[in-house]
């Protein structure tokens, strides 16, 4: 930051109590503090304020990506990740940064009240330095963000698709909702895994809980199933509703191989035959 003057430097370092008093006071009026522990709030107003005097201390321009401003970047990674996993959003993490800027141009004003010109130079030059450090943090609370959200999809993706052992050599996979081509590749890993964790004979697939079927969808099935089978299992598809029949009927669909069967206790029932099992009632 070349044109930045050592009078400005010493006004933050020798008022950098003031400057963090004004700077939490601000942030608490606003929410931005929602959440957040007040011993975290402090380790991390102080954090940030030393690494933007020492950067500014050691030569560094407004240029926030060269070497000299490192430090302070992966300080803004991990601010914006946290936040992001306490429900922030992008305004009220980037407001911490845009927080400090008012303090900050009050003390100014103070240092520089008998030379208006180089007041303005100063003010100019250190509200773009905090704009780009206000713009990384969003930069970086995106991606954070973008992380969360895939890591959830991908954990409810594994919840949705639970394999369950209804009997010795006989698993079943309850789902529930839309299938997709992502959703079928972990189904069909975590279903495949599963046989050969367990050495079942017969797998069943329940689509009870599947709004629709289309074309798209009975793709998605028929690999499945041709998956299952190539571990030497049998795969029975249950939860077969008229309306997905006639949906199945009227796109002309070729399930002609694939067992089907209305609901899963029939799906069961004939999977234990096919063990040589039967069921009777007690007397």
């Amino acid at each position: 930051m070349a044109a930045l003057q050592p009078g400005t430097l010493d006004a933050m370092k020798n008022n950098h109590t003031q400057l963090l008093a004004e700077w939490t006071n601000g942030l608490q009026a606003s929410g931005a503090t929602r959440n957040l522990k007040e011993q975290d709030l402090q380790q991390q107003t102080s954090e940030f304020l030393h690494l933007v005097i020492s950067g500014l201390q050691n030569g560094n321009d407004k240029n926030i990506a060269a070497p000299g401003w490192d430090d302070t970047r992966l300080f803004l990674e991990k601010l914006s990740h946290s936040r992001a996993l306490l429900g922030h959003d992008s305004q009220q993490t980037a407001n911490f940064i845009f927080a400090l800027k008012g303090p900050l141009f009050a003390l100014l004003q103070k240092q520089y009240e008998g030379n208006p010109a180089l007041l303005a130079q100063q003010l100019w030059e250190v509200s773009e330095l905090f704009d780009a450090l206000g713009m990384q943090t969003i930069r970086t609370f995106q991606k954070s963000r973008e992380s969360v959200i895939k890591r959830q999809q991908e954990e409810l993706l594994e919840l949705s698709t639970p394999v369950v052992k209804l009997w010795d050599g006989v698993l079943a996979l309850p789902m529930i909702g839309t299938l997709d081509s992502q959703r079928t590749q972990v189904v069909m890993e975590s279903l495949l895994q599963r046989i050969v964790d367990t050495g079942s004979e017969i797998a069943i697939i329940d689509i009870t809980g599947v709004p629709t079927v289309d074309t798209l969808v009975a793709q998605h099935l028929l690999k499945t199933v041709t998956a299952i089978r190539l571990m030497g299992a049998d795969c029975i598809i249950s939860g077969v509703r008229p309306q997905i029949a006639q949906t199945i009927v009227h796109l002309g669909l070729d399930l002609q191989g694939v067992v089907t069967k209305a609901n899963l206790a029939d799906a069961l029932k004939l999977a234990l035959t096919r063990l040589g099992l039967t069921i009777s009632k007690a007397d």
